[in-house]
């Protein structure tokens, strides 16, 4: 009966070891944090500076490589930084957006990195860019082309 007992408790360690194994396994690399995941600019005139920061921390014990930041349309430009971020270090994507177009805002931007906790990862921008000012539109004076 020892015997059965003892073998069982000794079945059980191995089967805890070997899943606390594969817990630190999933647990190690690289891992990205941000402080906020969207930027509300809330009501922002016609042409204004739509430039906005995200910041984040690698809080993994590996470095964190951004390979990839790219906006939901041509509109929403990211610059995300190239060099691998260290363990415990910080960094941060801007994101600038056009502002004159006039409207709601509602663009994401796409994270592809080599964090084991978020390799995709979306932030998003939100918002309201106010109707162009009247009298700001180009004029052609020019007229059509005539012939001399």
């Amino acid at each position: 009966m020892k015997k059965v007992l003892f073998t069982m408790m000794l079945a059980f360690v191995a089967v805890i070891g070997a899943n606390t194994a594969v817990a630190q396994e999933v647990q190690n690399g690289a891992k990205i944090e941000f402080v906020k995941e969207t930027h509300d600019y809330g009501n922002i005139k016609y042409g204004a500076n739509g430039a906005c920061t995200f910041s984040f921390t690698n809080t993994g014990n590996a470095p964190l490589i951004i390979s990839n930041a790219k906006g939901s349309c041509g509109c929403t430009v990211p610059e995300w930084p190239k060099e691998p971020i260290a363990p415990g270090a910080k960094g941060v994507i801007t994101v600038k957006y056009d502002t004159k177009r006039s409207g709601v805002i509602n663009k994401m931007v796409t994270i592809t990195s080599n964090a084991v906790n978020e390799p995709t990862k979306t932030i998003r921008i939100k918002g309201n860019v106010a109707p162009q000012p009247e009298g700001t539109s180009p004029v052609n004076n020019g007229g059509a082309p005539t012939n001399n």
